[in-house]
């Protein structure tokens, strides 16, 4: 049984209160509307950092630049890391949205549900699994990262540019997904369906 709490309306998406939209300045409702145009709805993370509209943008550009920016990393590879970090911090919103975007870099709805849900199960290569597995040491037990975690990511054929991605996209999450949870950010339903057999 689903208890609903009386007091939050039904399309609630963050605990905070949020500006309207009209009342932004223009340069973040355009980027509002590009983003809806890009994605095809709002994603909620973007509605809940209009409280801040300076960081709103600040943080789009430093997002892109991890996730699309020039890097040995594959986007696949990136996400993958995303939604790792995001599941070890059971953070709701990213491993939703980026469980979504990880099914259609795949092409394989399945194989990208396995990573989100246990990547150590998913029949991932070595290569693979050493990049995550770091990724989750740095969000578990950062204090515990040593130079030794760089020469394995080395031996499996990571350069030290690659493997500074690496950390900086876990990293990068880390930081989301606690924003996200200190938030109370609620995943739009529209990525429940993306990147799934139709």
């Amino acid at each position: 049984m689903v208890v609903e709490d009386p007091q939050a309306p039904a399309d609630r998406i963050a605990w905070l209160a949020l500006p309207p939209e009209e009342t932004l300045d223009e340069e973040t409702r355009t980027l509002l509307g590009k983003a809806r145009r890009n994605v095809g709805f709002l994603p909620n993370v973007f509605a809940t950092y209009t409280i801040r509209p300076e960081h709103l943008r600040r943080w789009i550009r430093h997002f892109n630049e991890i996730m699309r920016g020039e890097s040995e990393l594959t986007p696949a590879e990136r996400e993958m890391i995303g939604v790792v970090v995001s599941a070890e911090n059971h953070c709701l919103y990213c491993l939703v949205s980026h469980g979504a975007e990880l099914r259609q870099l795949l092409g394989d709805p399945v194989l990208g549900d396995q990573i989100s849900y246990d990547y150590r199960r998913a029949g991932l290569d070595e290569r693979t699994m050493t990049m995550l597995d770091y990724a989750v040491k740095l969000t578990r037990t950062p204090v515990e990262c040593d130079e030794t975690d760089l020469q394995q990511l080395r031996a499996s054929g990571f350069s030290d540019q690659a493997i500074f991605d690496i950390a900086e996209t876990a990293a990068m999450y880390n930081f989301t997904n606690r924003l996200a949870s200190a938030t109370g950010m609620i995943p739009n339903r529209e990525y429940h369906a993306l990147g799934r057999d139709k």
